[in-house]
């Protein structure tokens, strides 16, 4: 019989495989998208994820960068934040993919083209795309099918105002080596270095806008995007969201969840590609010792800062008079700064 079933071949669910059967499991993903699939991304890896792909054996191309720095959009002033454990890393979503199947086909996981709609489980295992496994494993994304169908989704605060993720890349060399977050009134803009001649783009917001419309909202990004010389065609731009998503559990029965799928709060800090590759670790581990109700917790311990801190922060971007003052803080206050950045790191 299959021990891991996964619904979805995006990176949790490539790297919950590839856990699995280095750890000596039979496990077939279902997707019902060829890869590699280009969807909406920072696309920033932070030293952790860099480190844990490696433990993989996964080579993934892109450019490294030094840390996080915070810049006044409107004004330039700025806070920065170098990473102590090694670079992170700026990597296309799309090869981030790509070495993930590769790696996992080499390790022999099946991938099979579907979809993952019903579920039905009892006290040994699990039915789900025509195929019976003793766990399902969902990592179907942000809007996840598997969360629904189970009716798992948390309802958020009624009061709260949904966001939306928008990305797209530009032909021009980085000037810089860290990831710029451009913080202006309304929303904020990721600058992250990909390749020696690429970097992507990727606003949050409240406003349901195009994405030239939101840019203009950084003036000196747009400027020197402007300065760069981009020429060609502009690049298609990705949209996701809205970007928070509750979930009640990460295990119901037979049913465990990873990544984007298992509940999220914002991409603000940028650590959804890190989790989703630790979390499918500790996922793998628990249902190896045969304690997988245990992963609820694992995933609680794992993403206790991330969800804290991508809280407060959000929290605090959403106040009038304290949305200002975030970037001024963290220029004042360095070291707090940098040790905030290295939390997450």
């Amino acid at each position: 019989m299959i021990d891991l079933l996964i619904a979805g071949g995006g990176p949790a669910g490539l790297a919950t495989a590839i856990h699995g059967a280095l750890a000596g499991l039979e496990v077939v993903v279902v997707e019902p998208r060829p890869t590699p699939i280009d969807k909406a991304c920072g696309e920033g890896l932070m030293p952790g994820g860099v480190r844990h792909l490696r433990d993989l054996g996964v080579p993934v191309a892109g450019q490294p960068f030094r840390g996080i720095r915070y810049v006044d959009g409107e004004t330039g002033r700025h806070a920065e934040g170098l990473f102590r454990s090694g670079p992170g890393l700026g990597a296309r979503r799309t090869e981030l993919q790509a070495a993930l199947a590769e790696r996992a086909s080499r390790l022999g996981v099946r991938v099979l083209p579907g979809r993952v709609d019903q579920v039905r489980q009892d006290g040994d295992r699990v039915t789900a795309a025509g195929l019976t496994a003793r766990y399902l494993v969902a990592a179907d994304g942000l809007h996840s099918p598997v969360r629904r169908g189970l009716g798992l989704s948390a309802p958020l605060a009624p009061r709260r105002r949904a966001r939306y993720g928008l990305r797209r890349h530009y032909a021009v060399e980085p000037w810089s080596d860290l990831v710029e977050v451009h913080w202006s009134a309304r929303c904020e803009a990721y600058v992250t270095p990909l390749a020696p001649d690429r970097i992507g783009v990727a606003v949050l917001t409240c406003d349901q806008a195009p994405f030239d419309v939101q840019l203009a909202r950084f003036p000196l990004l747009s400027a020197r995007l402007a300065a760069a010389g981009t020429t060609g065609a502009p690049a298609a731009v990705r949209g996701a969201g809205p970007l928070r998503q509750g979930a009640r559990v990460r295990v119901a029965g037979r049913v465990l969840f990873v990544g984007d799928a298992a509940g999220y709060v914002d991409a603000l800090t940028g650590e959804g590609l890190t989790l989703a590759v630790t979390a499918a670790g500790e996922l793998v581990r628990c249902v190896r010792a045969g304690r997988p109700q245990a992963y609820e917790q694992a995933w609680r311990d794992l993403t206790r800062s991330y969800r804290t801190l991508t809280a407060s922060l959000l929290w605090a971007r959403h106040q009038p008079r304290l949305a200002p003052r975030i970037v001024p803080a963290a220029a004042r206050l360095p070291r707090l700064f940098t040790g905030a950045v290295n939390l997450l790191a």
